[in-house]
């Protein structure tokens, strides 16, 4: 299965760095031929859950609620002991997220006029990314359809799945502590085969990648504003950077 070589002839795929409270599409790819093969398309990059039945449901609930990520840990039960609602995308609509890097802050306390760290923070953004020549690398996804009753309409939708974080991640994202599930080639491919046991789901689910496979630097706190963000953190050929 060339994945790369199909990957690198998709120029849609290079594209400017991307917040998920942009709420668009995604490319991610998707198991085809009994997971011999796989898809390349764009998702909706939210995984929207049946209780949300229309667009204005949909907008309210923005307010109180984010689904662009899952808790690999409750992937399948929630901390009630109850099936998740990513559940049916953990069982049937696993899918793997593209990108060459993230990006996450660090909250560094702030000092005061004596040096003396205050209780207050500022957050310092960093580029992440994996440390190989590897043009692009894998987050494991879950999606699910989502129907819009009043449109009639139905789209795939997905999230990404978060595990603890690492020893590097752990020192950059150092409120929450987390960090999306990076797959390395031989578990990206599991993760897209078919009738896996909830064992091996949950097991994939909460894979942490090795903090020394991974590289990560400040960016300027603007990068969002300025017309090649990337300038601040070295891209590869082709730029596919989530926020």
């Amino acid at each position: 299965m060339a994945i790369e070589k199909e990957i690198k002839n998709l120029l849609f795929l290079n594209r400017p760095v991307q917040s998920g409270f942009e709420y668009k599409d995604w490319p991610v790819l998707v198991a085809a031929n009994n997971g011999t093969d796989v898809d390349i398309r764009l998702m909706h990059w939210e995984y929207i859950p049946d209780s949300i039945h229309d667009a204005d449901e949909l907008i309210a609930a923005r307010k109180n609620f984010t689904w662009l990520n899952a808790k690999g840990e409750n992937i399948l039960v929630n901390e009630k002991g109850n099936h998740s609602m990513y559940r049916e995308g953990a069982m049937l609509g696993r899918i793997l997220v593209l990108s060459t890097g993230f990006y996450e802050w660090q909250h560094v306390p702030k000092l005061g006029k004596r040096g003396q760290a205050l209780k207050a923070t500022e957050k310092i953004p960093h580029y992440i990314t994996v440390d190989g020549p590897e043009e692009y690398f894998f987050m494991a996804g879950v999606s699910r359809v989502w129907h819009n009753l009043e449109m009639d309409q139905r789209a795939p939708t997905f999230a990404v799945v978060t595990t603890e974080a690492n020893e590097l991640m752990q020192k950059i994202h150092n409120t929450k502590r987390r960090m999306p599930v990076i797959l390395p080639p031989d578990l990206a491919l599991e993760w897209l085969q078919p009738n896996l046991s909830e064992e091996r789901i949950q097991q994939l689910a909460t894979y942490r990648f090795p903090a020394d496979k991974m590289k990560a630097w400040p960016v300027a706190k603007n990068f969002l504003q300025s017309s090649d963000p990337e300038k601040q953190a070295p891209p590869p050929q082709q730029q596919l950077s989530l926020l």
